[in-house]
Order: C-alpha cells, then sequence, then structure tokens
C-alpha cells in the first residue's frame, strides 16, 4: 500500500507540490525535518524536505523541482497515483527559541522549507524576517502562505523582474545594517547559503545552514552525505540537516556534491527518454 496524492498543483516551471495522506509522519513532524521517498519499487531514494503538514487532515505536503530523472518521474504522477514508499520524519529539527529578531533566507526551491521555520520562530515570539530568492519571477511561489509566516517579507531575483535586483544577501546587509539580528538560518544552494555565511561572520550572528548533500539511506550508515563542519565529520541526516554556518566547509562539500554529475546526466538522459516514451503510448 503506497501513499496516494491527493493535491498536486505546479507551482511554477518544474517546480510542483504535492500533498499524500501520511498520518505517522504528520504525527510526528517539525520545522527543518524531512522525509525519504521511492516513486516506485525500482526508484532511487531520494530527500525531499518537509514543506508543510496538517496533523488533523494527516496530510503531508512536499514540494520539488523536477531536475533529474526521479523528481520528473514523481512529477510525471497524478492525483490518484500512488508513490511506493515514505520514510520519515528524518533528522534533527530546527532548534526554535525565542532569540529576538531570526531572518530567514532562501533560495530557489529553499523557499519552501522555509516556511515552517519562519512559521515555527513566529509562533515562538521572534521578529522574523523572511527574505526569499530567486533567478525570476517566474520561480517564485508560496508569496501568501510566506507574508503570513513572517513578521516582513522581502523578494529578490536576479534578474530584477520582481522585487528587489540583486541577491539575498544584498537585503541581509541592509537589515545587519540598521538593526540587531540574533539569528539567521539559510536553506537553499550551497554558494548561497556560504556567501549567508560569510556576511553574519564578521558581525557574530549565530547562523545556520539546512544542507543538502548526496543522501542514501538516511540512516547514517551510508556516509554519503558526510559534511565536515568544525574539523569533525557529521552525517547531515542524523546529525543535521543544520548545522552552525561559519564551522561547515563548504569548499569541500560542493565538490562532493559534484561526484556524480556525470552519471547523473547520462542517467537522465536514458531513463526520462524512455519515460516520455512510455508517456506517449
Amino acid at each position: 500500500m503506497g501513499y496516494e496524492i491527493i493535491y498536486k498543483k505546479e507551482l511554477c516551471t518544474n517546480q510542483y507540490e504535492i500533498r499524500v495522506k501520511a498520518p505517522f509522519i504528520t504525527k510526528n513532524a517539525k520545522a527543518g525535518q524531512f522525509i525519504i521517498l521511492r516513486t516506485d519499487k525500482n526508484s532511487e531514494r531520494i530527500p525531499l524536505t518537509i514543506a508543510d503538514y496538517d496533523r488533523e487532515k494527516e496530510e503531508l505536503t512536499m514540494v520539488y523541482m523536477a531536475v533529474g530523472y526521479t523528481t520528473k518521474k514523481l512529477a510525471s504522477l497524478e492525483v490518484g497515483d500512488e508513490i511506493e514508499d515514505i520514510v520519515g520524519p528524518l533528522g534533527v529539527p530546527t532548534h526554535i527559541e525565542k532569540y529576538g529578531t531570526v531572518v530567514c533566507l532562501a533560495g530557489g526551491y529553499g523557499a519552501a522549507p522555509c516556511y515552517l521555520i519562519a512559521k515555527a520562530f513566529k509562533d515562538a515570539g521572534n521578529k522574523v524576517y523572511m527574505i526569499m530568492g530567486a533567478r525570476n519571477k517566474d520561480l517564485i511561489f508560496w508569496e501568501d502562505k510566506m507574508k503570513e509566516a513572517c513578521t516582513e517579507l522581502y523578494i529578490t531575483t536576479d534578474d530584477g523582474t520582481y522585487g528587489r535586483k540583486g541577491f539575498v544577501t544584498n537585503v541581509l546587509e541592509e537589515i545587519i545594517g540598521r538593526e540587531k539580528i540574533d539569528y539567521a538560518i539559510a536553506v537553499g544552494p550551497m554558494p548561497m547559503m556560504r556567501a549567508c555565511a560569510e556576511m553574519t561572520r564578521p558581525h557574530k550572528i549565530k547562523t545556520e545552514a539546512s544542507m543538502n548533500p548526496i543522501m542514501v539511506d538516511g540512516t547514517g550508515m551510508c556516509g554519503a552525505c558526510r559534511v565536515t563542519v568544525g574539523g569533525k565529520v557529521k552525517f547531515a541526516c542524523v546529525d543535521g540537516p543544520d548545522f552552525d554556518a561559519h564551522q561547515i566547509d563548504f569548499d569541500e562539500v560542493i565538490n562532493r556534491c559534484k561526484i556524480y554529475k556525470d552519471q547523473e546526466r547520462h542517467c537522465d538522459e536514458t531513463k526520462c527518454n524512455l519515460l516520455k516514451q512510455a508517456q506517449t503510448l
């Protein structure tokens, strides 16, 4: 018995929101955690951060970008179809407390998990700034939800087609210049999270990054998701995904994430062609 998709929406180009009934996961889920799923019995296991959940309705929401074979296969499923299996919630939840002023920095699809994180910090009594960044207007989603989850929302686009032209770090720098920030968390592409860490470092602002390295089993056994933090090896699946951004060896993890690029490209080209052929039959 799999997990039936009860809701699906294309939020923007190649980015989807799906909802499934998942009683156990929604009963225990917290902001910052993730799940691992298989689309079918022969599928690879892929991690997706928990974007939202409804404990009463027992509904789990996931947001993902269809960039590789498995996420494209997931995007091909429709309401009524089933996902083979979902394991979770996994990982250590984001540590929520009343810091004072909190900044959540969301890059690209990283905006989805930032929703629950910002909401939790706001509910804990913090003043919460959310800074969402994307390449262009077409990649912005959940704007209304984000406004509800934070005290003030900023949107940036690389090309200036929506919100402020520039990067999340431009707005971060502005906020740092006018008031005291007590905590910051970055969720998104590795280079973006590293840039945020380097901006907060000289100001000694407690900063964490939600790491998304290569992951396989999600239990700490395979070692694929290892990250060096403060000179020590950590595993993103069981020790994270949130780590002290000022202690992360970003160069190492960025290089590790490139290890299987050629194999991923070959798999994507081969299997996606087969997927397209199957859809036309």
